[in-house]
């Protein structure tokens, strides 16, 4: 069993609120997010990314390779309880008039400090309870290694230019340290690829060559989001699809609260699954990371969100076709079973 000695509660939560095309306080997380990811669930609009390293109202897309740009009045402020969007006519797509939104933010360490762990001195946001950093740093266009404050051995990293046009692009353990997967893109996994210089992180530092994606020269500025894997709270691995609606069982020790999945052997989009969106274990609402689209739905796509893992229930090539390899970040809800022994429960 999973035992954890902290609340998963108090480092990521789900949260949904209705647009008011004005001021709008998002309060009830209970805690101050450091990385929050916001998307339109009724509307195609654009996903908005906002960490407290890079400030308020700098926005990121997980659909799009453009640069980080400020958007007044956005992401206005951190909160102690949740953050604030503003009430420009021009942000839909935080708090458009009308709209259902879905929030997914996470807990570091505030707007972080100098690391000098790394070759390159960057600035680390680290919460090594639950195993997240954000990383901030510039780039020297050589090989590099970059302090990640965790402690612990990364399993995911996901790097974006903030400065220039590039894609999103992901280390993932399952797949090795001489692989890639573009956030952004439909992209199977790309192997024998340098941007980590075939080197696996440390509980110190990730490596990166000289290359754009990563590290280009010419004052060319970067953002990673740094994932180590935390029993009861966070699972990062993967799967093989079997082809059938009775499909796999991952075990992940915690009530999933949280889950993004993608085919890496084929060209397919990412989705994201969560417990605070109606339709989960029947017919799942679904966001796909990778596009604008609105919240979709599909009995095609069932997968069941249980008291210990999730449980894929369909055939679909976006979660199981037989013999490929699917990766998958996970984030708890709830330990199998907490520090007072009390168990969760499915839904």
């Amino acid at each position: 069993m999973a035992y954890i000695s902290f609340q998963p509660k108090d480092y990521f939560a789900t949260k949904l609120y209705s647009g008011t095309g004005s001021s709008n306080a998002i309060t009830g997380l209970g805690f101050s997010p450091t990385w929050v990811w916001i998307k339109s669930r009724s509307a195609g609009e654009g996903h908005g990314l906002f960490d407290q390293l890079r400030g308020v109202n700098v926005r990121l897309q997980s659909h799009s390779s453009s640069a980080q740009s400020t958007q007044t009045d956005s992401l206005a402020s951190f909160d102690s309880d949740g953050f604030t969007v503003g009430g420009s006519s021009n942000n839909d797509a935080v708090n458009g008039s009308g709209q259902n939104f879905v929030s997914w933010n996470w807990k570091a360490n505030g707007a972080g400090s100098s690391n000098t762990d790394g070759s390159i001195t960057s600035t680390v946001s680290a919460n090594t309870t639950s195993g997240f950093s954000i990383v901030k740093y510039t780039g020297t266009g050589a090989n590099a290694t970059v302090g990640t404050g965790l402690g612990q051995i990364p399993s995911v990293v996901l790097v974006k230019s903030r400065s220039n046009g590039e894609h999103w692009c992901m280390y993932h353990s399952s797949l090795g340290n001489a692989s890639r997967l573009l956030l952004n893109l439909t992209n199977a996994v790309e192997t024998s690829r340098t941007e980590w210089q075939s080197t696996t992180p440390t509980s110190s530092v990730f490596s990166v060559d000289g290359s754009d994606q990563v590290n280009g020269s010419g004052s060319k500025t970067y953002v990673a989001y740094c994932f180590a894997e935390k029993t009861g709270f966070s699972k990062f691995g993967s799967y093989r699809g079997n082809g059938n609606a009775d499909g796999a069982f991952v075990y992940t020790g915690f009530k999933p609260a949280f889950v993004m999945i993608k085919n890496s052997s084929v060209t397919e989009s990412w989705y994201i699954l969560d417990t605070k969106r109606p339709g989960y274990n029947t017919n799942n609402y679904y966001l796909k990371p990778n596009v604008a689209d609105a919240e979709g739905t599909s009995a095609t796509l069932a997968m069941s969100l249980l008291s210990n893992g999730f449980k894929i229930n369909n055939s679909d090539t976006s979660m199981n076709t037989s013999g490929k390899t699917y990766i998958y970040m996970a984030f708890a809800e709830a330990p199998l079973v907490s520090s007072n022994g009390v168990p969760a429960t499915a839904r």
